[in-house]
C-alpha cells in the first residue's frame, strides 16, 4: 500500500525535473549564456544609443560623480522604489533650478543614470544565473533523491523509516525548487524594468534641456 502511494509521487517529481530541465535547455539556447533562464533574450548592457538622443555626454561620463548634488540625486532616482512619476518630477525641479548651466547638469544627471542603473541592471542579472546553477544543482540532487528512494521500495523488506525520510526531504528539496523558480520568473522582468526606466528619465532631462 505504502509502496504503491509513493511511487505515482516519485514519478511526479521526476516528470517536474524532466520539464523544468527541458525549460532550462531552451532557455539557455545561446551558447554564450549557458546560464541566463529568462525568455527574454539576455543583453548585458544597456546600449547608450537606445536610450539617449540628447547632446553627447563626452567628459560628463566619468565627471557626474565629482558633482556631490548629481551623485546624491542619481543614488535617489535609481532607486526603484521611488515612484517613475516622482522620480521625473524631481529631474524637472532639480533641471529648472540650474537654468544657467541646464545642459551639463542634464548631462552629468543621465551620466550618473545610465551608470548607476546599468549597474543595477548587471546585479539582477548576475543573480539570476546564480540561482540557475542553483537550480540545476538541486534537479540533480532530486533526481538522485529519487532513484535512492525507489530503490529503498523496491528492498525486501522494505525500510519505512528510511523512506519516510526520503519521501520527506524529497517534499522539502522540491518545494524550494519550485519557489526558487517561481521567484526567477518575476525577476526576469527586472531587466526589463530598470531598461524603461532608464529610457523615461532620460526622455524627461531631454525634454528639460530643450
Amino acid at each position: 500500500m505504502i509502496k504503491s502511494l509513493i511511487r505515482p509521487w516519485c514519478i511526479g517529481i521526476g516528470g517536474l525535473l524532466a520539464v523544468a530541465l527541458s525549460n532550462h535547455a531552451a532557455l539557455g539556447a545561446d551558447p554564450r549564456y549557458p546560464d541566463w533562464p529568462c525568455t527574454q533574450a539576455k543583453v548585458p548592457e544597456i546600449s547608450l544609443a537606445a536610450v539617449w538622443a540628447g547632446p553627447p555626454l563626452d567628459d560628463a561620463a566619468t565627471k557626474w560623480k565629482d558633482d556631490p548634488k548629481i551623485s546624491a540625486l542619481v543614488a535617489k532616482l535609481a532607486a526603484r522604489r521611488v515612484p517613475l512619476e516622482q522620480a521625473q518630477k524631481e529631474i524637472s525641479e532639480f533641471l529648472t533650478a540650474s537654468a544657467a548651466d541646464k545642459t551639463n547638469a542634464g548631462k552629468l544627471l543621465f551620466a550618473g543614470l545610465f551608470d548607476a542603473l546599468n549597474a543595477q541592471r548587471a546585479s539582477v542579472m548576475n543573480g539570476l544565473e546564480r540561482v540557475m546553477r542553483k537550480q540545476r544543482e538541486a534537479a540533480e540532487k532530486i533526481r538522485a533523491d529519487t532513484l535512492a528512494l525507489q530503490a529503498v521500495q523496491d528492498a525486501s523488506p522494505p525500510d519505512q523509516a528510511k523512506i519516510d525520510e526520503l519521501g520527506n526531504q524529497l517534499v522539502w528539496e522540491t518545494r524550494i525548487f519550485e519557489d526558487r523558480r517561481r521567484v526567477v520568473k518575476f525577476v526576469c522582468e527586472v531587466p526589463t524594468a530598470i531598461d524603461q526606466r532608464l529610457f523615461a528619465l532620460g526622455r524627461t532631462i531631454q525634454q528639460e534641456m530643450d
